[in-house]
C-alpha cells in the first residue's frame, strides 16, 4: 500500500549533508555564539536583564545549531530525540528568564537605555540575516506540511 502525503517521507541523507546547508548552519552558530558573548557582557555592564535574557536565547540558538550539525546525518529517531532535547532546554531557559525577571523586579535595577538600544539593534540585524540565510532550507519542509494539511482539509 502506498504512503499518504502525511506519512513521514523516506529520508534523503544527502539533504541533511548538503555542504551549503551545513555552511549556513556554521555561520548561524558562529553569529549566535558571538552575539551571546556581546549581549551577556553588555547586559551585565548595562544592568539589563533583557539583554541577559536575549543573550541566553542566542546561546540556546547556537546550541541548537550545533546539535543540528551533529545529528544532521543520523537517523530520524536521533533527530527527533535531539528536537525533544532542544525543546526541553528552551523550556528551562524560559523558566530561568521568568525567575530572573521577577528577581530584578524585586531588587530594582536601572538599565542603560543607550546600550540596550544599540545592542538590541545589532541583535535584530544578526537575527534577520540568519533568518534570511536559513529561510531557503525551511521552505521545502513548509510546502510539505502545507500539502499535508491541505490533504487533511479535503477529507
Amino acid at each position: 500500500m502506498g504512503k499518504s502525503c502525511c506519512q513521514t517521507p523516506d529520508t534523503d541523507p544527502s539533504a541533511h549533508n548538503n555542504p551549503r546547508w551545513r555552511l549556513i548552519l556554521w555561520i548561524a552558530l558562529i553569529a549566535n555564539a558571538g552575539m551571546f558573548v556581546v549581549e551577556i557582557v553588555a547586559g551585565i555592564t548595562a544592568d539589563s536583564r533583557t539583554l541577559q535574557a536575549d543573550a541566553l536565547d542566542f546561546f540556546g540558538d547556537a546550541a541548537n545549531y550545533a546539535i543540528s550539525l551533529g545529528v544532521a546525518s543520523m537517523a530520524l529517531a536521533w533527530r527527533a530525540k535531539a528536537a525533544l532535547f532542544k525543546a526541553a532546554t528552551m523550556l528551562g531557559f524560559g523558566l530561568w528568564v521568568i525567575g530572573y525577571a521577577i528577581y530584578g523586579l524585586a531588587i530594582g535595577s536601572n538599565p542603560d537605555p543607550k546600550t540596550m538600544g544599540a545592542i538590541g539593534t545589532l541583535a535584530l540585524i544578526v537575527n534577520v540575516i540568519v533568518a534570511l540565510l536559513l529561510f531557503r532550507y525551511r521552505t521545502r519542509r513548509r510546502e510539505q506540511q502545507c500539502r499535508c494539511a491541505g490533504h487533511l482539509w479535503q477529507r
